[in-house]
């Protein structure tokens, strides 16, 4: 069914912790359950690219509102697709740890709320957030003025530079006042 955790070489885990925030027994751990969404025709792990529907069933991210978008962001798929390798899973594993730092989270957090992914977040963005985070059904989804107005809100409060959006530095400037975010922005296997 796969490589097992066991056979995760000493020199390839060392190399892994050296590029990551994750600990040798957290770097096993990812290796464990990469390895259960394979398929049993899938037999190389390190080469082998799970489809972003597979990677969705782990529970950690199966609740995340910002799952597909965290896929997205992490993958190196040249089809750009969501699909994960393990190289990929470690990236998105170590950004959310709890060794991660606050620069690396909130640079991950602005990629993953850039939607458009064009280095800025702009109205449609903070749209698309606000939708994620109240879910886009007609009894949660803000009116139109609500949403407006929001959004306005959350302009005047990060939008240094008043260009309409937000850029990544503006960003960072607004989430290093949040003392929560460091540890809400995790995700623990």
């Amino acid at each position: 069914m796969g490589t097992t955790a066991s056979q995760l070489g000493k020199d390839v885990l060392s190399e892994y912790q050296e590029l990551t925030f994750l600990t040798k027994q957290e770097i096993l751990l990812a290796h464990k359950r990469f390895a259960e969404l394979l398929t049993k025709d899938e037999k190389d792990l390190q080469y082998t690219r799970i489809p972003m529907d597979r990677i969705l069933t782990l529970p950690e991210l199966k609740s995340n509102p910002f799952r597909k978008r965290i896929c997205h962001v992490f993958s190196t798929s040249i089809q750009k697709d969501g699909s994960l390798t393990f190289e990929d899973f470690l990236d998105l594993l170590s950004a959310f740890s709890d060794s991660a730092t606050l620069e690396i989270k909130s640079h991950y957090a602005f990629r993953i709320f850039d939607f458009d992914d064009d280095g800025t977040l702009d109205g449609g963005d903070l749209e698309s957030v606000v939708n994620c985070l109240t879910g886009d059904t007609d009894d949660t989804r803000l009116t139109t003025e609500e949403m407006r107005q929001l959004i306005n809100n959350i302009l005047e409060e990060s939008d240094i530079d008043k260009d309409g959006t937000v850029n990544l530095s503006e960003f960072q400037h607004v989430i290093s006042r949040s003392p929560d975010f460091v540890s809400s922005f995790k995700i623990v296997l």
